[in-house]
């Protein structure tokens, strides 16, 4: 392409990406500190062979429990070892070389079976591709064709609507006969740390999912610092809480199971209410356990019993705003890391109670991570700066399955490292390194909205929104439907008996943010929707409507005369009654082809030219009678001594 047609910011940033990177002593020192290398376990080491030394040092001791079903460390290594015998005799190669490994495909729901196929799978020299049951059936067979699986394990009644392939099909409830039949011994594998461990499908931007490949070292890594960190022992009792696509059930299943812990599967009807959730942490007697942001955020509201045998409550995936009470008899650890990090990057406890404006950090990095934040140059930012995360180390992944162009993107040459071969995985992320090395995180970059020119992040808006006395949890997003334009809408849950009007909500918010970030509508809900994964699930969020909207509580009469011919242009316009000076034109029904009617309608009363825009930023009768009055002003003024009057008569 010439570089004629190349714009001259963009030849500037290409150069500038060119040159060498020079960091100065004090930016080395700071950089080198913040990710210091710290080894902890043999990377020789894995997860089959931990878990068969387990079983060999206490075969009865309890290794799974879901509802009545419990299987002990003896019986679940011995089954692991009939499926990887049955899988190398359906054609998975133990010996293929790096980089070809077969992929075993799981399609299970959370169970004891499906810990046991994965152990089976890994036994095999094989990668185990987590699927989960509940995905839309045109996302799976995207899966499968994309991963072309040796072996697909699942059900009879999944089967039924998944597609035919190359794969080899294992119909676990109608094959368990042959698996009886095979040996208990492990068969002889070559197992090596750059080996494929297990490779997660993740949502893309463009709506193609792709496949991260994570190898036995990149997860030895998280294990071994999951261990040392959280002071793992066998006589710990966790929790399996996330979905079997969600990477965190990666996280929640080997470190423990690794440890000789008990690992507790609670049913699908508990994992997803938080009262039951606590109330089963309790029965359980759960030490430690993972629960994603948003039930997290729930269980920490709740009353805890002080004979809870918990200990620390682990939590990640969405940005954590709140902190714990005094009153919870545990600590709480939050953790950042996107799935081509191997799930966790950073952690770090959240203090109780805190008396501030801010929201809990992401922590630090973990053991062998080196977490940076750059700018568009992949330059370091200065401390409280906003920028980029970059995350390198051990924990990175090998790349994208069958996407070497997406991986050479994301996976990026490592500028602060002396050996050439590493790499740095941009995340998309957003983020500030505070003074005391801890990560403020701050949202994804491709959540920026872009309304009438402002780039807007909805972050920015929900951490002001959720100071708000009577807010539980927001969220904020753009919404774009017929015959309105792009508008922000703002979801809330309000605490218990707590009332409040869009007015209050508009106030509270234009104390701190420009008018063009606050949202046009507030949305009362009970509680956010959730997806399996217990993430918000935006998908479930409601349309407004006139029944879940917060409209203006108190009626406040136009009190000016622009004011009051403009109330009564809405009136006729929008078919109502009456207008409030603080009722906004977009609340109560108006879009873009009502807007020009009522610009047209302002300019034969008023005689001025007001673009359709102003009614977007100013779109309440008494912001949008100040514009007026403004054009009004300039007009006259623009006046000779003759026209005004004349206009005056």
């Amino acid at each position: 392409m010439s570089s004629q047609l190349i714009s001259p910011l963009t030849l500037i940033a290409r150069s500038r990406a060119l040159r060498p990177h020079l960091i100065t002593n004090t930016q080395a020192l700071r950089l080198a500190g913040r990710n210091a290398i710290r080894r902890t376990e043999p990377i020789e080491s894995c997860v089959p062979r931990l878990v068969a030394a387990q079983a060999a040092a206490a075969p009865d001791a309890p290794a799974l429990f879901a509802g009545a079903e419990v299987m002990n460390y003896g019986q679940l290594n011995d089954r692991a070892n009939q499926v990887a015998n049955y899988l190398i005799a359906l054609g998975v190669d133990p010996d293929k070389e790096i980089g070809a490994e077969d992929i075993v495909a799981i399609c299970l729901n959370r169970s004891t079976t499906g810990i046991t196929c994965a152990l089976g799978a890994l036994l095999s020299g094989s990668a185990y591709l987590p699927l989960d049951p509940s995905y839309p059936t045109e996302r799976l067979k995207f899966m499968l064709s994309d991963a072309q699986p040796r072996v697909l394990i699942t059900t009879q009644d999944v089967a039924a609507r998944l597609p035919a392939g190359r794969w080899r099909v294992v119909v676990i409830d109608r094959d368990v006969a042959e698996i009886d039949r095979q040996s208990t011994v492990s068969p002889e594998i070559r197992l090596t740390a750059e080996r494929l461990a297990y490779v997660i499908y993740t949502s893309g931007s463009t709506g193609r999912p792709k496949g991260v490949e994570v190898t036995h070292a990149n997860l030895m890594n998280l294990m071994s610092w999951h261990r040392q960190t959280f002071e793992v022992t066998c006589e710990d009792r966790a929790t399996l809480v996330a979905g079997i696509g969600f990477d965190a059930a990666v996280w929640e299943s080997w470190p423990y199971l690794a440890a000789g812990a008990s690992l507790h599967l609670p049913e699908d009807a508990t994992r997803l209410s938080p009262e039951r959730l606590r109330d089963w942490f309790v029965s359980e007697r759960i030490t430690i356990g993972f629960l994603p942001t948003a039930l997290a955020e729930r269980v920490m509201t709740l009353d805890w019993p002080p004979q809870t045998a918990l200990r620390t409550l682990l939590t990640g995936a969405e940005m954590l705003r709140q902190f714990p009470s005094d009153y919870l008899p545990f600590r709480v650890i939050n953790n950042y890391g996107p799935t081509e990090c191997t799930v966790v990057a950073t952690s770090g406890p959240v203090p109780h109670d805190v008396c501030t404006n801010s929201r809990p950090t992401i922590g630090r990095p973990i053991a062998n991570t080196q977490v940076y934040i750059l700018d568009e140059d992949m330059q370091p930012v200065p401390d409280h700066a906003a920028g980029e995360i970059y995350v390198g180390g051990a924990g990175v992944a090998r790349g994208y399955l069958n996407r070497p162009e997406l991986t050479q993107e994301r996976f990026v040459k490592d500028p602060f490292s002396k050996d050439p071969c590493a790499r740095l995985y941009r995340t998309g992320d957003l983020a500030r390194y505070l003074t005391n090395g801890e990560i403020a995180y701050l949202g994804r970059i491709d959540e920026q909205i872009k309304i009438l020119g402002h780039r807007i992040e909805p972050n920015e808006i929900v951490s002001v929104l959720d100071r708000h006395p009577h807010i539980q949890s927001s969220l904020v997003l753009a919404r774009e439907e017929p015959c309105r334009e792009k508008h922000l809408v703002a979801y809330v849950v309000l605490n218990p008996e707590s009332q409040t009007s869009a007015a209050d909500l508009r106030c509270f918010l234009e104390k701190e943010l420009p008018q063009y970030m606050v949202p046009a509508l507030f949305v009362r809900l009970e509680a956010m929707p959730l997806t399996q994964n217990g993430k918000v699930d935006r998908a479930a969020l409601p349309a407004p409507n006139s029944d879940n909207t917060l409209r203006d509580e108190e009626f406040t009469p136009p009190r000016t005369p622009v004011e009051e011919r403009l109330a009564v242009m809405l009136s006729a316009l929008l078919g109502l009654d009456q207008v409030s000076v603080h009722d906004n034109f977009f609340m109560l029904g108006g879009h873009s082809l009502l807007g020009t009617q009522l610009i047209s309608q302002l300019r034969g009363a008023f005689g001025i030219e007001l673009p359709l825009r102003t009614l977007f930023e100013s779109p309440t009768v008494e912001q949008l009678s100040h514009q007026i009055e403004r054009l009004v002003v300039a007009q006259i003024e623009a006046m000779s001594e003759d026209e005004v009057q004349r206009l005056l008569a």
